[in-house]
């Protein structure tokens, strides 16, 4: 990635999300708001989830843009050891449902001549290519960004513990969560007792402008570099509410 964060530099505050497929424009405001953000790459991998999917608007409406991961036989696989089918052809097939849906978008060729490349990833894996698409949608945004790998951390606790220790390994002092993980963390006081503070992340959907008749909220933030490249990161932090705690 073009512009990052000093990776070497402790955190103050710390984001923990898996590394979804061409997330919405909320998990990029995440990002702005934390030092580090940590990729959950070594959960259970499941089927028909964010992992693997996200939502583009098209002229017939959203579109389920899907990964062709191999399932049979893998049921305890984590994200980083998913792998896409081999003979699915899906960086074309992707890249072609691209050009069909946003072709006519005003910032289409310089958001594809960046996000491109990003696709021969999926020939690494699914883990590989979510966080190669995450990183070009950030520079795109316009976004810094200092990410790490739950993988490359060594820590094996479990639930909130882990988040905890996920903190602690990184140095932060506290963590930035997203609010569906309330009932989670609710009468957990793993991070407490890591002397980590909780504070809770509030979003709400910021609009631009879009290809394809009425506006659709929680497409992939692709939708919002297609069709409003230079003024993105603004239109990302236009969302973002005063922060939560419990």
């Amino acid at each position: 990635m073009s512009a990052r964060r000093n990776a070497r530099a402790a955190p103050r505050t710390l984001a923990i999300m898996q590394p979804t497929f061409l997330p919405w424009a909320g998990y990029f405001a995440l990002i702005d708001r934390v030092d580090r953000f940590v990729l959950l790459d070594d959960v259970q991998f499941d089927k028909r989830s964010w992992q693997q999917r996200n939502r583009i608007k098209t002229a017939n409406g959203p579109l389920w843009l899907t990964v062709p991961v191999l399932t049979k036989g893998r049921r305890a696989q984590t994200i980083a050891q998913a792998q896409i089918q081999p003979d699915a052809g899906f960086a074309q097939t992707a890249l072609k449902t691209l050009e069909h849906a946003y072709g006519k978008a005003a910032f289409y060729t310089p958001v594809m001549d960046r996000l491109a490349p990003a696709f021969e990833a999926a020939e690494t894996g699914l883990c590989a290519l979510n966080i190669a698409l995450i990183n070009a949608l950030c520079d795109l945004i316009g976004l810094e960004a200092d990410f790490a790998r739950s993988s490359e951390t060594p820590v094996r606790s479990a639930k909130a513990q882990r988040l905890a220790d996920l903190c602690t390994s990184h140095g932060a002092t506290r963590y930035v969560s997203p609010p569906g993980s309330k009932d989670y963390l609710d009468g957990d006081d793993a991070l407490e007792r890591a002397g980590v503070a909780l504070e809770y992340f509030t979003y709400e959907h910021p609009v631009w402008p879009q290809l394809h008749g009425p506006y659709a909220p929680y497409m992939s933030a692709l939708d919002l570099v297609m069709n409003a490249q230079p003024d993105a990161l603004s239109i990302i932090r236009s969302g973002m509410r005063p922060a939560g705690t419990p």
